[in-house]
């Protein structure tokens, strides 16, 4: 008899990037929902009780976090897996930390995510190789280093939001607004926006500064 296939519910605020993985690993896992929104996800997660959750770490209304504890609160034995395009070390701690079984990067293979789906199911902490890293380092740093985040040491970063965050890594990385435009699945226009907001808010020039900036504070 082959194994049953793990009960996946996904939460991510993009339709194209959930018909992706749903397209991506049809046949290997069993979709018993999805939700774009926290809310909704809280809801739905409780009322079908799935194996795993894959959970897109930075949405509106307080993103996956805010999803992961409204859950956990509630019914304390669902395994969330985080799949995010963030690889920043506080997100990846915030998210453990908060009770997430794995974190992996979207820039995951199918068969990689197959793999780690089924190893959440099966109660493994499953990281990508990079990530890891960032766990293991949190556990040999003090308890008020664990629970500082940059936005908690930097007013200016506060003023940001978790998407104009995610652009200023990116560009700070020195990727092309072609290719933000790509990774978060929004038009270069928005992109645009976002590096201009950004730049008003910290009351920088160019991106040359803003890059200065980012590296500064260990954004990258």
């Amino acid at each position: 008899m082959s194994p049953e296939k793990a009960r996946v519910f996904m939460v991510d605020d993009h339709a194209l990037i959930r018909a992706g993985i749903k397209a991506e690993l049809a046949g290997s896992v069993e979709f018993i929902g999805e939700a774009d929104e926290v809310a909704a996800a809280i809801e739905m997660i409780i009322e079908r009780s799935p194996d795993v959750v894959l959970l897109d770490v930075h949405m509106p209304d307080g993103g996956g976090l805010a999803v992961l504890e409204g859950v956990v609160e509630r019914d304390a034995s669902v395994k969330f897996l985080a799949l995010s395009v963030s690889d920043a070390a506080e997100d990846v701690i915030a998210i453990i930390r908060a009770g997430a079984r794995g974190y992996v990067t979207k820039s995951i293979e199918g068969p990689e995510l197959i793999e780690a789906i089924e190893r959440t199911a099966a109660g493994d902490a499953v990281f990508s190789r990079r990530l890891a890293g960032f766990v293991l380092d949190a556990f040999t740093k003090g308890a008020d280093q664990l629970h500082t985040t940059p936005s908690m040491l930097d007013p200016e970063l506060d003023q940001l939001t978790p998407r104009e965050i995610e652009v200023l890594r990116l560009i700070a990385r020195g990727y092309s607004y072609r290719e933000i435009a790509t990774q978060l699945d929004i038009s270069i226009k928005t992109v645009e926006s976002h590096v201009s907001a950004v730049l008003r808010k910290l009351q920088l020039s160019n991106r040359h500064q803003l890059t200065n900036w980012a590296t500064e504070r260990r954004l990258l």
